[in-house]
């Protein structure tokens, strides 16, 4: 909105010129983000107080000090993040960048369902929101329009592929199959963030983290010049998401001072769901689908951690984990909570590094 009113005026105020610049933006976008979380959040911690009564309910069959410290604790925390970061992004980016409106459309209709499961957990005053296939289906449907949008707005000799890492302007075809395939990672992403989200602040910071690595990876291979250089598929226009995930990155320290051990409000399905559907929509768009493996390593660890621990119970009787996701593995092993969220904190951190790493090593 910004740049599209102001941009129209630099020939009267030659510093206006700065809105041209992602990276000016971008910085923009992460502080407006920042801001409105500190002005509404203690409001917004205080509606759904009052709306919540009890808080979000806690299952019995997790970690027993759950029950007593965490117990009447607020959620739908997500609400504060998607109103931050979807004003902020509406300020700082180009409106007119379909990339920007496909990633805000996933996050804003993920949070719709997220809501909707918090609120059926609060109102039923038990931890069973939404059925799973009153979930996966509408993420599903969500995914695929955001699959097939993308598709339409790639360049004809990047649609429906998969860019291979570390190797120089390598490109898988995937044809028919490109569709189903980022849905899934897509949902995936949504869905393993949801996963991470046991402890205060363990899922916003590797959220973070996330999103100012694919930041990177936008900002360049939406960028010619840096494309041309590192040896990457050039994707025209989506360096502006980079904007948005700067939003992101705001939205998520406003959240964190409010989420941090002993959390003031949880962001519950709201906003786990949907930020993770925004870093799975980001790694579709930029074309860096197998990167975000890496990057997004933490939820990977999480999700498989699930997945294991039902498949070896059901096949051999035995649970391999004390209790899964991953997370509550330590807990139940006499790890604090603050030692478990930062040492996953680093793992983020390093895998990240590797992520970004990617860019270069080819």
């Amino acid at each position: 909105m910004l740049p599209d009113l102001l941009l129209n005026y630099t020939n009267h105020f030659q510093p206006l010129n700065l809105f041209n610049y992602i990276s000016f933006r971008t910085i923009g976008a992460l502080l407006t983000a920042l801001l409105i979380s500190f002005i509404f959040g203690s409001s917004i911690i205080s509606l759904l107080k009052k709306t919540q009564k009890k808080g979000q309910p806690i299952r019995t069959d997790g970690p027993k000090n759950h029950i007593i410290f965490k117990a009447g604790t607020p959620t739908m925390g997500g609400l504060l993040i998607l109103l931050a970061f979807s004003v902020s992004t509406v300020l700082w980016a180009k409106l007119d960048n379909i990339y920007i409106w496909i990633v805000l459309s996933v996050a804003i209709l993920f949070g719709i369902i997220g809501l909707l499961d918090d609120w059926l957990k609060v109102s039923r005053m038990n931890s069973d929101g939404l059925k799973t296939y009153q979930k996966i289906i509408p993420q599903f449907f969500v995914a695929f329009l955001a699959a097939w949008m993308i598709s339409r707005s790639t360049p004809a000799d990047l649609q429906n592929t998969l860019s291979i890492p570390f190797l120089k302007d390598s490109v898988l075809f995937l044809g028919i199959f490109y569709i189903p395939f980022t849905i899934l990672v897509i949902v995936g992403s949504s869905n393993a963030v949801n996963l991470t989200d046991g402890l205060d602040g363990l899922a916003i910071v590797p959220v973070m983290i996330a999103a100012g690595s694919l930041a990177v990876i936008a900002y360049v291979v939406g960028n010619i010049n840096f494309s041309n250089y590192l040896q990457l598929n050039y994707v025209p226009g989506v360096g502006e998401i980079t904007v948005l995930l700067g939003a992101i990155i705001g939205s998520g320290l406003g959240f964190l001072w409010f989420n941090a051990p002993p959390a003031m409000v949880f962001m519950g399905d709201t906003g786990s769901l949907s930020l993770g559907g925004v870093i799975g929509v980001t790694a579709s768009a930029s074309r860096h689908e197998l990167i975000l493996v890496i990057i997004g390593g933490l939820f990977v660890l999480e999700t498989v951690s699930v997945i294991v621990q039902i498949l070896s119970f059901k096949l051999t009787g035995k649970r391999i984990f004390k209790m899964a996701p991953l997370h509550h593995h330590f807990e139940q092993k006499g790890w604090a909570e603050s030692t478990i969220v930062i040492r996953f904190w680093i793992i983020a951190v390093i895998l990240a590094l590797i992520g970004i790493s990617s860019l270069k090593l080819r």
